[in-house]
């Protein structure tokens, strides 16, 4: 379990972090709202927490750690998810906190490496702007999240999704423990559970999820042109 540290402009004045890693975990945890720009760049699926074994919906970015599939046309990913702003931080009521012990805050004291956290009048830069505009984001959206997925299992509509990947350098690779919304299922709801899920948003959502499954063939594709190129 993490330490972590209440942030505070005297303290840590001099603190400094590096960028997020991209693409350091595959599978990021995303809320809803930020859904409709997920949708359009990755897939969107359900897995369980390792220790409390509850849903949470997540963002597929690459295959393997460290791996970054998703389309980034102009150089930046057509995507970034929140958790990757907010990475090492943490909300605590009104406050925001550090895990000091994060490799993001690796020699967070040395000279000019990495971006520092507060300026010369201890005002927030750029940079932790965005970090408390991430776990603002986040939090408002953290029960709006729960209730869809409450709602998904209240409907019987998450199912297990088989992804079984074969390349052209003859690798194979299964993703286990990776769920979806069955289209099946949701077509069979009567019509007053339907309006009731299209009312509430959470029919919205179910579709990006669903749609978004086509990445996972375009993200397979993108793997195999990146073996065909030279190393």
């Amino acid at each position: 379990m993490e330490t972590v540290e209440l942030l505070n402009s005297e303290l840590h004045a001099a603190l400094r972090m590096r960028p997020a890693h991209q693409g350091a975990d595959p599978f990021v945890r995303i809320v809803v709202g930020e859904f409709p720009a997920a949708a359009v760049a990755c897939p969107l699926l359900f897995s369980k927490h390792a220790e409390t074994g509850a849903f949470y919906a997540g963002a597929l970015m690459g295959f393997r750690k460290g791996e970054w599939l998703i389309d980034s046309p102009d150089g930046r990913p057509a995507f970034r998810p929140l958790e990757a702003d907010r990475e090492g931080f943490f909300a605590l009521g009104e406050s925001i906190a550090f895990d000091p012990d994060h490799d993001r805050f690796a020699d967070r004291f040395a000279g000019q490496e990495g971006e520092s956290l507060f300026d010369a009048q201890g005002a927030p830069t750029a940079s932790l702007k965005a970090v408390q505009n991430a776990l603002g984001r986040l939090m408002a959206n953290v029960e709006e999240t729960d209730a869809f997925i409450a709602e998904m299992l209240a409907h019987r509509l998450v199912e297990p999704i088989d992804i079984s990947l074969n390349f052209d350098d003859g690798e194979r690779l299964r993703l286990d423990g990776l769920y979806t919304i069955s289209l099946d299922a949701l077509g069979d709801l009567d019509d007053a559970a339907a309006l009731k899920l299209f009312r509430a948003g959470h029919m919205q959502s179910a579709y990006a999820m669903i749609g978004s499954l086509r990445h996972i063939a375009l993200m397979a594709r993108r793997r195999n042109e990146r073996l065909a190129v030279p190393a």
